[in-house]
């Protein structure tokens, strides 16, 4: 159902022009424009920069008039809540700003449309993640999906999983092309698996079939990464596991064919 829904949203997304660099470039105009009205309406007012720049004045941005005065600071509060866009609903919204002629809405009904669908599959990957891997709990409250809404690009899912002491294992679904091409830079350098003086600091393995690299760093300890097709790919970290084996093991409990299918890297 899921890819059905990115089927649709990269459709439409299609349809109306919106590509990674035109949202970024119109990103950047709106930026511009919008802090060079903030500053004439400053200056108009009499207000100036002396305040937005002082280091010592925490209240200097917009929104955020900070403690000035005898007004007091917030020491209680919710947050805000985390809501996930409709999917359903902006595609609906995107199909009818776009017939209306309104193409500025439809562009953003499409990007809410593709990032509603990044957060319910980061949602499933992370529910899709034991509870438990070589006796460390998941931290929940450390849980996070995080996506650009530009289909793919920047998608992020992480767990963390820990035994509340310095024993702590990691779990990061990415959709990152820097970190691909590293990987893919490692995986063609096979002549490079072993260092000066025969210290191996990173080598080639395979976690349950598919081609890894493996590293140690003294002080960060054991990284995993494994691709999981043309461009997503999944880091495990352990901190003070005693040896590989015992960070493949932990790295073996994740059922990567499933990530990949809900990635849609089949």
């Amino acid at each position: 159902m899921i890819n059905k829904k990115y089927l649709i949203v990269v459709g439409l997304a299609f349809s109306f022009g919106l590509t990674p660099v035109s949202g970024q470039i119109l990103n950047k105009i709106k930026e511009k424009a919008s802090k060079k009205a903030e500053q004439a309406l400053d200056k108009k007012l009499g207000i100036g920069d002396d305040n937005s720049k002082n280091p010592n004045n925490p209240g200097g941005g917009p929104g955020s008039p900070g403690n000035q005065g005898n007004n007091p600071g917030n020491t209680t509060g919710g947050g805000l809540i985390t809501t996930p866009p409709d999917v359903e609903q902006n595609i609906a919204d995107a199909q009818s700003a776009y017939k209306s002629g309104s193409y500025g809405e439809a562009r953003y009904a499409v990007q809410q449309a593709m990032l509603g669908v990044e957060m319910e599959i980061g949602d499933k990957v992370l529910k899709s993640l034991p509870e438990s891997i070589s006796g460390l709990n998941k931290d929940a409250a450390a849980d996070q999906v995080t996506s650009t809404g530009y289909g793919w690009v920047g998608l992020t899912i992480k767990r963390e999983y820990n035994n509340n002491n310095d024993k702590e294992f990691r779990v990061t679904v990415a959709n990152n092309a820097m970190w691909m091409s590293a990987l893919n830079m490692y995986m063609s350098g096979g002549g490079y698996a072993q260092t000066t003086g025969g210290e191996q600091n990173w080598k080639q393995t395979k976690l349950k079939g598919n081609r890894a690299i493996i590293e140690y760093d003294e002080y960060s300890g054991y990284k995993l990464s494994v691709p999981l097709g043309q461009s997503s790919l999944v880091v495990f970290e352990g901190v003070n596991f005693a040896t590989e084996t015992d960070m493949m093991k932990a790295a073996e409990a994740v059922d990567i064919e499933g990530i990949k299918k809900m990635l849609g890297e089949q």
